[in-house]
């Protein structure tokens, strides 16, 4: 299955990770994506952007930069929370509190979490690569919720392997 966007007058303007029920992932999407309307045929850069997903989801390490967003309407806390998070490697994590350290202000730690609840770019914006503090996963607002992310961040090889079937 292949994540669906929606493109935006400066670049995609979001991002819906594949559900197993069409109705709402879509609703949800078209919501996220503001003024951009669907097209029966996507543009090429949409087109490479799906690709680039799928290839993320198959292991390949890709960090998706290449992928223009339409943020204009984000705030600019919003902007630069994901401009750090699309920064982080395929492979790697960083806590909610790392991020808002970087952004100058650890005390933003439950502001970058809201922020990636809200993200409309997923994987592209890989809010699947930040992580509650102690190593816990936090939330995840795509379908599965913590396990999805914990799937995702395995697929990057960014957990240790649990030998022992625990976790």
């Amino acid at each position: 299955m292949a994540p669906r966007t929606a493109g935006g007058r400066g670049g995609l303007g979001a991002v819906q990770l594949p559900d197993s029920d069409d109705a709402p992932p879509r609703q949800r999407l078209w919501r996220n994506a503001g003024e951009a309307l669907p097209a029966a045929e996507p543009p090429p850069a949409v087109q490479a952007a799906i690709a680039g997903v799928q290839a993320l989801m198959a292991g390949e390490r890709r960090d998706l930069l290449e992928v223009e967003l339409d943020t204009a309407r984000l705030t600019p806390f919003h902007q630069r929370v994901y401009d750090f998070a699309r920064r982080i490697p395929p492979g790697q994590t960083r806590t909610y509190g790392e991020v808002a350290q970087a952004l100058g202000d650890p005390q933003l730690a439950r502001a970058v979490g809201r922020a990636m609840g809200a993200n409309p770019f997923a994987p592209i914006v890989p809010c699947h690569r930040v992580m509650a503090a102690g190593g816990k996963p936090g939330g995840f607002s795509a379908r599965g919720g913590a396990a999805t992310k914990l799937r995702m961040l395995a697929i990057e090889g960014a957990l240790a392997p649990d030998l022992f079937g625990h976790g």
